[in-house]
């Protein structure tokens, strides 16, 4: 028990390290490098061919079967990079993390249908409106000048929560899981996924503009656009390993509270952003609102170990008597 809660800290830790560095470094490498989808290609690519050169003794496939279903994961996760370069690239990264507040409630509702159903208190329920409340009030002060970004941070958010479930069904011991290891799954995602990636940058005529825009870079972005290649490759895996171990609901409320670290780099240590009083209010009631779900979890939890400890015993008595 004391192992799986250290498992799940650090898995989620080193996520939660690498989901900061890549919103951080993704802002910066965007603005630089604006062709989109040829860096979401370049971040694949080098994330499939380090598994490929550095991994491949950790690559296992139980069947053919589990596979293909795993690869239903690649659209929803490739489209998931696409939309938050592109949010990044129209929208602040308050914005992009605030508005995304809501998005557990949707996986919240559909967790409930799956083999073994996520269980909801009224605790959890109020703490995910709380941190929706809380992205109305920042998202009340906006300009007229974001109203692209938001529709890529609410494509993005829908689309991450159809990742994060499937990934949910497919990778919990207690819900559907696939016969692959973890390895076999990034690669899967990165791999294939870096396919229409590369058609759609083909075809949006971003390779014949690459030469141009890298000629004009400096050191300083070509270390921030290998930064995300390294990252992305650490948030890949991580991703995984931390989503077969937690509901994707706290996957999700997870992902949203760190990412407010960046709400105050950008404001009080970049200055790139200047937050009115109602959006600091409001981006603090939504990380208010994940610690409130925190709490929620942990009480479920500590009522579900309450009702196990009884059958065990009973069961080792009967092979006693026999």
């Amino acid at each position: 028990m004391v192992a799986d809660k250290m498992q799940t800290l650090v898995a989620a830790g080193c996520f939660c390290f690498c989901s900061i560095g890549m919103l951080y470094f993704n802002k910066i490498a965007v603005g630089a490098f604006p062709l989109e989808c040829t860096l979401v290609a370049v971040q694949m690519a080098f994330a499939a061919v380090s598994l490929l050169v550095g991994g491949w003794q950790s690559l296992h496939v139980g069947s053919a079967k589990d596979l293909l279903r795993w690869c239903m994961v690649v659209p929803f996760f490739t489209g998931m990079l696409l939309s938050s370069i592109l949010a990044l690239k129209h929208a602040s990264m308050s914005l992009v993390i605030t508005l995304r507040a809501l998005s557990p409630l949707g996986s919240l509702l559909v967790e409930r249908f799956y083999p073994d159903p996520l269980e909801v208190s009224t605790g959890v329920v109020l703490s995910i409106i709380v941190m929706g409340l809380g992205g109305t009030m920042y998202c009340s002060q906006l300009d007229h000048s974001h109203l692209q970004g938001v529709f890529w941070v609410i494509l993005n958010a829908i689309i991450a929560v159809c990742d994060r479930l499937l990934q949910r069904l497919m990778l919990s011991k207690d819900q559907n899981p696939v016969d692959l290891s973890k390895t076999t799954c990034t690669l899967i995602n990165n791999g294939c996924g870096l396919i229409p990636v590369a058609i759609a940058a083909y075809c949006m005529g971003e390779f014949s503009e690459v030469p141009h825009v890298v000629a004009q870079l400096t050191l300083w972005h070509k270390v921030v656009i290998a930064l995300t290649c390294v990252i992305g490759l650490g948030i890949s895996y991580c991703g995984i390993w931390a989503q077969s171990l937690i509901s994707a609901t706290s996957f999700l409320v997870m992902t949203n509270a760190n990412k407010f670290v960046i709400i105050g780099i950008e404001a009080f240590g970049l200055h790139t952003k200047v937050l009115s009083r109602t959006q600091t209010i409001g981006a603090s009631v939504t990380l208010i609102g994940a610690c409130l779900y925190a709490q929620a979890r942990k009480k479920i939890e500590a009522k579900a170990k309450e009702k196990q400890p009884i059958l065990p015993v009973q069961n080792e008595a009967k092979k006693v008597q026999m």
